[in-house]
């Protein structure tokens, strides 16, 4: 099972501006073949599927706590997208058009159908398919899937932050390179205990140091790339130390596991829209929802 905590993996900033075309390019990140909602899904099942638990259990360990994370990266990349969305339209009488700006944006499903929020899909609008989960059964194969599909999240990840120029967007996708450069080291020290062979002569993949990145340079120097955690305080998962072990490749900081989950930031708060009917809840409907609720207390 899974318990969720009402906080974000990072504080995102509060952006000054929004940028609604940045946002549908971030989407590539949620929904895309190499998006947030791939890797969560594909460790997912994965994790659901293994066999032989008790005799591979360093392996499964590992695959089922990244799956934990990426839970956390799903919900921080759509809390991006949302916050991208900010005065795109405003609030006015329904024949003044106050939602004409929308017709110009790359993404007008976005305003159609969710009021301006993430949808589950990529940067063209195609929905998330299940077709992009990958669980062989085969513990080399998925693992050295599980490699490339990392590879390939890091590397659009690096494109769309050369996209797009907001600190918004740009925290995140800053945050998500070390992280995600953390679970590519994860899974080639996982192969290479399996296998022999060390991947990690390999890395970086594309050969471009994080610290590259304003925006992911902090979070390298704050060493949350040698950091893998639980995300369990009651002694599960504890064999990923058994692979999580050694010394960073990219950075020979040592590598440390960590019982439970990061510290976090908050949440955003998103404001009504009324001329998107969102929530639909006016002052009167406030009114007497608090009376419902206050009734027989």
């Amino acid at each position: 099972m899974f318990k969720r905590i009402d906080k974000l993996l990072i504080e995102l900033p509060a952006p000054e501006y929004g940028d609604a075309n940045a946002a549908a390019a971030v989407q590539e990140l949620l929904g895309g073949k190499f998006g947030e909602m791939s890797t969560l899904n594909n460790y997912m099942y994965q994790s659901f599927n293994f066999r032989q638990k008790g005799k591979l259990k360093p392996f499964y360990d590992l695959v089922a706590s990244i799956t934990a994370e990426e839970f956390g990266h799903v919900e921080l990349v759509a809390n991006t997208i949302n916050l991208l969305q900010k005065g795109t339209t405003f609030n006015a009488d329904p024949d003044l058009a106050p939602m004409h700006n929308a017709k110009d944006k790359r993404n007008t499903y976005s305003f159609i159908a969710n009021a301006q929020t993430a949808l589950a899909g990529d940067s063209m609008g195609n929905a998330w398919t299940g077709n992009n989960v990958f669980s062989s059964n085969n513990l080399v194969l998925d693992l050295l899937h599980n490699f490339f599909l990392e590879c390939g999240a890091r590397t659009h990840k690096m494109r769309v932050y050369e996209m797009t120029d907001h600190p918004t967007a740009r925290e995140m996708i800053g945050y998500l390179l070390v992280r995600g450069g953390a679970h590519i080291v994860a899974y080639a020290k996982a192969l290479e205990i399996a296998t022999g062979v060390d991947l990690t002569k390999m890395l970086p993949i594309p050969n471009l140091d994080n610290r590259v990145f304003d925006h992911a340079k902090k979070y390298e120097e704050q060493g949350v790339g040698n950091v893998l955690f639980t995300w369990n305080n009651d002694g599960d998962y504890n064999d990923i130390r058994k692979i999580w072990k050694g010394t960073n490749p990219s950075n020979g900081e040592p590598l440390i596991v960590k019982e439970g989950v990061p510290e976090g930031g908050a949440i955003p708060e998103l404001d009504d829209l009324p001329e998107e009917f969102a929530p639909g809840i006016g002052p009167d409907e406030f009114e007497q929802i608090a009376k419902r609720l206050l009734a027989n207390m």
